[in-house]
């Protein structure tokens, strides 16, 4: 699907979907419970789809009621001595999230699994994993865009760098505590990203599942073994990273009421309200986003048209290995639209302008941060803006076109 944007300003009230983010992690924690929960304030995605699918090969069983699911989980504690069934089949489409997050469940509950992944996902790193995998003797293959993995996870020390991806950290801390034996998740590296590693240590807290922490730097997880998930009834929270993509656009003058989000959440990229507070300032800026790399694009749109101001992001090498290099997509598509990008190996220089040229087709790169970003782009820009490939928002915001239009995005849709 392309769409040709013309520029206009946005106004009225938009609700961000609920955060994908938080969504996997109760949806896993539920699946891994005893008994039967609840997870209120759920909406459907590629991604958590893709969850979804994942947790049903493993056992767990899901029905929609109302606006959230109900979950009939495995029992983690006796879902780990299933070794004699056969390896489950675990499509985790184009979503790194469930791929990296399930790969020790299904290790601590059914001995391993294939995981067969679309477009990029094996192309993503997985090495943190895999030296794992060799120090402890779990075999894996990656062989035909198929990952197989098969052993016996078992409890001891685990050591990770942090600067890779939390979500190897998440996907051990879905799995270690109920091993019969206690562990010790380490971090080799000043962790980043560790937001992500709170939000998932929250949502397995309100199953009951605890995790003693260091206060170390970077920290370590003491993970008592034998722990039981019980069941619960809880909620998603708004979605910070969707919110950005409305907070840019206020950020460019448009009259948009941002509703519905937790201002006390763990989300990191809760971080765009002081990100918006420095790029209102005058003088040059610099945004460390380490901690939030998915805030990149909105903060990119923001920049380019800070009129007069230059804006240095820093930090971002982990961008280039995302659904696109989206430090390279960034900045093809701003720069076709008439903005002065500087790209380097970690950090984008931006210096503002008061408009974009705009009359440009843009690539979405099939990233859907890339399409919203270019759709926010657009405001600004003098001229019409043609992006290409921009269904790829079903990824984490499927009515984001909806609610665009909904606060008077003027645009057209073709087929290519």
């Amino acid at each position: 699907m392309n769409l040709t944007i013309t520029p206009t300003a946005l106004c009225g009230a938009v609700t961000p979907p609920p955060s994908k983010s938080q969504a996997h992690r109760l949806l896993i924690a539920a699946a891994l419970a005893e008994g039967e929960s609840f997870v209120d304030n759920l909406a459907h995605s590629q991604d958590i789809d893709a969850t979804i699918c994942c947790l049903k090969a493993l056992g767990a069983q899901f029905t929609p009621e109302g606006g959230g699911m109900r979950v009939k989980g495995l029992g983690a504690g006796t879902a780990s001595r299933r070794f004699a069934q056969d390896l489950p089949h675990l499509d985790c489409g184009e979503s790194g999230s469930p791929l990296r997050f399930l790969i020790p469940v299904a290790l601590m509950g059914r001995g391993g699994g294939g995981f067969p992944g679309r477009g990029g996902l094996m192309e993503r790193p997985l090495e943190p994993y895999f030296q794992l995998f060799r120090e402890k003797g779990i075999s894996y293959e990656l062989k035909d865009g198929v990952l197989t993995v098969q052993g016996e996870l078992t409890p001891g020390e685990y050591r990770l760098p942090g600067n890779v991806s939390s979500q190897f950290f998440t996907g051990l801390l879905f799995a270690l505590p109920f091993l019969p034996g206690p562990s010790n998740l380490i971090s080799t590296t000043p962790l980043e990203s560790g937001d992500y590693i709170a939000m998932t240590l929250e949502a397995l807290g309100a199953f009951g599942v605890v995790f003693p922490t260091t206060l170390s730097r970077p920290p370590q997880y003491l993970l008592p073994g034998n722990q039981v998930c019980r069941s619960a009834r809880v909620a998603v929270e708004g979605d910070w990273s969707g919110a950005a993509f409305w907070y840019a656009a206020a950020f460019l003058g448009c009259d948009v009421d941002v509703r519905g989000l937790n201002k006390a959440s763990l989300q990191g990229d809760m971080r765009i309200l002081s990100f918006c507070e420095k790029l209102r300032g005058e003088g040059p800026v610099e945004l460390d986003v380490s901690e939030c790399p998915d805030l990149v694009p909105p903060l990119a749109a923001m920049a380019a048209l800070r009129a007069g101001e230059a804006t240095r992001i820093v930090n971002a090498e982990r961008l280039r290995i995302k659904e696109s290099d989206r430090l390279s997509a960034v900045t093809d598509v701003l720069s076709a639209l008439g903005a002065q990008v500087v790209e380097r190996p970690d950090r984008l220089l931006i210096q503002g302008q008061r408009l974009l040229r705009g009359g440009a087709t843009v690539e979405s790169h099939n990233d859907h941060r890339i399409a919203m970003m270019a759709a926010i782009a657009a405001i600004g820009c003098l001229e019409s803006v043609t992006i290409l490939g921009g269904e790829c928002v079903k990824k984490s915001y499927p009515t984001f076109w909806e609610e665009y239009a909904a606060l008077g995005g003027r645009f057209e849709v073709s087929e290519p």
